[in-house]
């Protein structure tokens, strides 16, 4: 496969310019596409990026009702064969600003690297298209406040891969929740556990196979030489292409948290880690900790790339904590329990009693409060693929709807937030406070300028070309 010269991208950056000096573009109005679009018209959608995720959800769309996969782009010439071979009859585009071209297709799907995220979202909306962008969300903080900006100037319908907001049991544990079945919430515990030991071992730089488009695979990121660790899947290990964990994983189940607990931001962050165990050539930490301090309760998140699963909450799941009961939620199902205890009083005075010169005593509840430790409620019902079925489908019907998805751009961009503030911390060593008014870190300079990453040329011109200041 023929590499991409860097010097001579397409003209997409004149496209560009031309959709954002076009007025009509940008008032084409939720109410004018609907008139355009009928509610039984078949949705042409493209597929960037068909990897791993990227082939799930060529699936997902390609056998839900009124969508039909039109277009797959990949830089990897065996998973552009494998792609286009489940979607017969779709346009294959090695350069994906050549399915941005495709003025037949309504919406993309974008499951890339991390680093593409919200280049191609802010592209794809330029070119008229609504886009459903695969989490993490962004690499550094500043494209998601890019994101929003372009995303509303085209009237776009953009949504973020985090697939628990369609499934049915998370629904049903948010309404639990909502409705104070756990007092009020306290603490929020999130760990992953994943045992990749002993590492990817250290190859060395080489030259890439024929079949890849490295410098395509790179694009914004800086010039590197390739490396297999580098690589497709391995992308993830390294700080110029990936936040680690902390923003691969950790968007999804801090999503969970903001969504159920009714909170966009938090006020502090603070992480520690390194990469301990594993022997390669990576970066990121097989090791992080972080505690996340919101206004009324407090989260802590533990990633471990080198340990066997530990218990419920092992590969992902979440426990809340409240004053009445815990709720331990993971994709396949959720389950409360209450306490042993009959009433929420002061167990200690209850035990020892009250000292003979004062000391604790038991502390009822409130007059007119109830008394009794919640009541049990399991879920079984969760199912991961279901979760990505669903999530497809709603994202169809607000294309036709031009309704807000469930997982918007906005909250897609505060979850974001939190897991790079974690990792700034991480690397700066230092407790990270946040203004979200201002969208900026406290009386930390180091830190603030840690918000925003420069694209390598020829990049940097496409988001001027989008309107970008930086």
């Amino acid at each position: 496969m023929t590499q991409t010269p860097v010097k001579t991208p397409f003209s997409l950056l004149r496209t560009r310019r031309r959709f954002l000096q076009t007025a009509s573009v940008a008032a084409f109005s939720a109410a004018s596409w609907s008139r355009v679009r009928g509610a039984n018209d078949r949705i042409r959608v493209g597929c960037i990026g068909v990897g791993l995720v990227g082939r799930i959800h060529l699936r997902n769309f390609h056998a839900s009702p009124g969508a039909q996969v039109a277009a797959v782009s990949e830089v990897h010439q065996p998973r552009l064969e494998a792609a286009a071979a489940l979607a017969p009859g779709c346009a294959r585009y090695p350069d994906f600003r050549r399915l941005l071209d495709d003025r037949s297709l309504d919406a993309v799907i974008i499951s890339t690297p991390d680093h593409w995220h919200a280049l191609m979202t802010m592209m794809a909306c330029a070119a008229g298209k609504d886009v459903y962008v695969e989490k993490p969300l962004t690499l550094f903080v500043r494209e998601g406040e890019w994101m929003n900006q372009v995303a509303g100037r085209f009237k776009r319908v953009v949504q973020v891969g985090t697939q628990q907001r369609s499934g049915p049991h998370y629904q049903k544990a948010r309404e639990l929740v909502r409705s104070g079945h756990l007092g009020k919430l306290v603490s929020v515990q999130i760990n992953y556990f994943r045992n990749v030991a002993p590492g990817f071992g250290t190859p060395a730089d080489s030259s890439p196979p024929p079949d890849l488009d490295w410098e395509l695979f790179l694009g914004p990121a800086p010039k590197r030489p390739y490396n297999p660790n580098r690589g497709l899947y391995h992308f993830r290990w390294f700080w110029d292409t990936s936040g680690g964990q902390m923003t691969n994983l950790g968007q999804h189940s801090l999503d969970v948290v903001h969504w159920l607990a009714g909170v966009d931001g938090a006020r502090a962050v603070t992480s520690s880690g390194g990469r301990f165990y594993l022997k390669d050539n990576c970066e990121v930490p097989d090791t992080q900790d972080a505690l996340i301090e919101y206004p009324d309760f407090r989260a802590v998140v533990q990633f471990r790339e080198c340990a066997a699963g530990a218990g419920a909450t092992g590969m992902g799941g979440v426990e809340f904590h409240g004053t009445r009961g815990t709720m331990v939620l993971g994709r396949d199902g959720f389950e409360i329990t209450g306490d042993k205890r009959e009433n929420p009083v002061n167990i200690v005075a209850r035990i020892i009693g009250g000292h003979p010169v004062g000391g604790p005593q038991p502390v009822p509840e409130p007059e007119g409060a109830a008394t009794r430790w919640t009541d049990p409620v399991q879920d079984t019902s969760g199912d991961w693929k279901d979760q990505y079925v669903r999530h497809a489908r709603h994202f169809l019907d607000c294309i036709r709807s031009r309704q807000t998805p469930n997982s918007d751009l906005k909250s897609g961009h505060e979850i974001a937030t939190v897991c790079h503030l974690a990792n700034i911390s991480l690397r700066t060593g230092r407790k990270i406070h946040w203004n979200a008014s201002k969208q900026d870190t406290v009386g930390d300079r180091e830190a603030s300028r840690m918000l925003f990453r420069t694209y390598r040329s020829p990049w940097d011109r496409e988001l001027r070309a989008l309107g970008i200041r930086f």
